[in-house]
């Protein structure tokens, strides 16, 4: 027999989960079906049955072995920077410092804008004629330059900006976890005349250890899922320098209509972002433990 509370929690989250039914597994399922079909949009019904040389044509497309590499640059170079920066402002916010109020709110602004909103600003600031930012470089004797247009500036740029827009993130995690460290091992240190240097890595850093790993990983898997902020500030320009895997799936499906190929794409994909995301919840486990 199952029990009242039992029965009136099923079916307070019955349209819950019936939602999550046909919103994410619905998709997933059929989508995992089409990449085994070479379905093309412009040709009714899923095509004829393919196994899996959509996956294996995939692995052999150097098209789509480039977005990896570029996605995999762009991932581990925001995330470093993100968190360095971030580990830096939230050292000095975890102090008490004057106005440190008016410094937190201005320091999550860029958390709060949408990627969209972030990439048409940062289109116009950095306009090569029209821009502020050549503007103010001009001012200086400076010429400016195609941000977004040089194949040899477009992926810095847009790192760049992801950086400042996602170091907010960082800074709100890691600071939460300098505040919850205990200040018993602070207060033993300043007994004993350490340093700040010998307390930052002897007792900081091996106590945020687990806050570090949870923020990198969880950073890590949004980036590798990147999209939006390639479509507004360079659509994966120029030429391919900027298209990253998410970017090149869209083009794959919504442009040249090759769902099929699209659908063994997303799922080599999300095959290296489970991982990941399972070592997340497993670091969050442990630290909620701790």
């Amino acid at each position: 027999m199952i029990s009242n509370k039992r029965k009136d929690f099923l079916i307070f989250m019955f349209p819950t989960l019936l939602v999550l039914l046909l919103v994410l597994a619905v998709p997933l399922i059929y989508s995992l079906t089409v990449s085994f079909f070479d379905t093309n949009l412009k040709v009714k019904g899923l095509g004829s049955f393919v196994g899996l040389d959509n996956y294996i044509n995939v692995l052999h497309d150097k098209y789509f072995i480039g977005s990896a590499l570029t996605t995999l640059l762009f991932t581990i170079g925001v995330v470093f920077f993100e968190f360095i920066f971030g580990l830096i402002i939230a050292l000095l916010l975890n102090n008490e410092i004057k106005g440190k109020n008016i410094f937190f709110s201005i320091i999550i602004v860029p958390m709060m804008i949408t990627p969209i909103a972030v990439g048409l600003t940062w289109r116009l600031l950095l306009h090569s004629t029209l821009g502020i930012v050549n503007y103010s470089l001009s001012l200086f004797g400076i010429a400016g330059k195609a941000w977004l247009a040089d194949s040899t500036l477009a992926l810095g740029t847009v790192m760049f900006i992801d950086v400042w827009q996602q170091i907010p993130y960082m800074v709100l995690i890691i600071l939460a976890g300098l505040v919850s460290l205990p200040t018993e091992p602070y207060e033993a240190a300043a007994i004993d005349g350490a340093s700040r240097m010998q307390v930052f890595f002897r007792f900081t850093i091996p106590m945020m250890m687990p806050t570090f790993a949870v923020v990198i990983l969880l950073r890590s898997i949004t980036a590798l899922k990147t999209y939006d902020l390639i479509y507004v500030l360079t659509k994966g320009g120029p030429g391919t320098t900027t298209e990253v895997i998410s970017y090149h799936i869209y083009q794959q499906a919504f442009r040249y209509l090759e769902i099929g190929t699209a659908s063994s794409m997303s799922y080599l994909l999300l095959t290296f972002i489970v991982p990941l995301a399972f070592v997340f919840i497993k670091l969050a486990k442990n630290r909620t433990v701790e």
